[in-house]
């Protein structure tokens, strides 16, 4: 994703290239495998046993995300499960994320109590679970944290996320190109984002208009929606009468976007291209299909709670990964985005999460 991962090696699981899961195919895998994961649950397939593969020292994997009301949190559910599953000694404890960040945190500190090897977790907002990993890594548990950001080194042992600066910056090059192509120099661009006060959304904006920056062009409107499909319909609607003609889109969820593609059929507006993002199996076809404005997304992979849940195995176990001169698994690591088109929509297509 980034352009200082630890290892960087090409590999499609879940809609991202270069994914740690992808890496840890080769490093931890306990079956031989078939090679056909599906998007929704990714677990190891791994053809080739190595040091890491043999079962080990039994242990409790801790995991907690928000409520699937998501599509790509569901993934991320469901791929965790999925993951824990391929190996006999792991007992996968979870406990519920609750409406809110205290609710998950007030969650997880009972299951501090309830001392598992090493917890896994997505939070609801990696600002105010901070408190949360300085406390469980305190008392000798280690935490991996999923996606959203613990501000503090100190409050994660492992920390796994998306490139969001790389998946705008993916969008922005791709609308550039095209604007180039149709010859338009100076377009109109709109951008629906995620939730403001996240900052991984913040990260997405800003790669965006660096990648529109460095092309000479810039966001016209902006506004900010909440990951759902209604928010996504209902910001479409407002920037729609913002801008009574628009030349690209740049929405950052694919969920979201079913609103977002609602809106603009409801106002009969197809004079633009969009741009997706995350990578859904709905926006994959749509873009396959060629028959919508969404010609575009840029990935955002959930099989990050695969690789969570593998590396937290290896960590548990006092564990490197295989492929690796390092004896432990490294601190941080951030999965690739990719840009799907019509072209290789046929390849992402059995990746897409539901």
């Amino acid at each position: 994703m980034t352009q200082h991962d630890p290892v960087r090696r090409r590999f499609l699981l879940g809609g991202a290239a270069l994914g740690a899961g992808a890496l840890l195919a080769a490093c931890t895998s306990n079956d031989s495998g078939d090679g056909n994961n599906n998007a929704q649950t990714q677990g190891n397939n791994n053809a080739s046993p190595n040091a890491n593969s043999a079962p080990g020292k039994k242990v409790t994997i801790g995991f907690s995300a928000p409520a699937a009301d998501h599509g790509w949190i569901a993934a991320i559910t469901s791929n965790a499960k999925a993951q824990a599953a391929e190996y006999s000694d792991v007992t996968f404890s979870t406990v519920e994320a609750g409406a809110d960040a205290a609710a998950q945190r007030s969650a997880l500190s009972t299951m501090i109590s309830q001392k598992p090897d090493v917890i896994v977790l997505l939070p609801h907002d990696g600002k105010e679970l901070n408190a949360f990993g300085l406390e469980a890594m305190k008392a000798g548990i280690p935490v991996v944290n999923l996606d959203r950001a613990f501000p503090d080194a100190l409050a994660y042992r492992l920390q796994i996320k998306g490139d969001n600066y790389g998946m705008g910056v993916a969008a922005g090059n791709y609308i550039a190109e095209e604007m180039k192509k149709k010859g338009v120099s100076n377009p109109i661009i709109g951008e629906i984002a995620g939730i403001d006060n996240l900052e991984l959304t913040q990260e997405r904006t800003a790669g965006f208009n660096a990648a529109l920056k460095a092309a000479g062009l810039k966001v016209t409107n902006r506004r900010a929606a909440g990951f759902t499909v209604d928010t996504g319909q209902a910001e479409m609607s407002q920037l729609l009468q913002a801008l009574p003609k628009m030349d690209a889109l740049w929405n950052h969820d694919d969920d979201q976007g079913i609103g977002v593609l609602a809106a603009a059929k409801q106002a009969n507006r197809d004079e633009f291209l969009m741009v997706g993002g995350a990578g859904s199996k709905a926006a994959i076809e749509a873009i396959q299909a060629d028959n919508s404005v969404l010609k575009c997304t840029v990935t955002y992979s959930p099989s990050m709670a695969s690789s969570a849940i593998s590396l937290a195995r290896l960590i548990a176990q006092g564990k490197g990964m295989s492929d690796l001169v390092e004896l432990q698994v490294p601190k941080e690591i951030i999965l690739a985005s990719e840009t799907i088109t019509k072209e290789n929509a046929s390849t992402y297509l059995p990746l897409g999460f539901v």
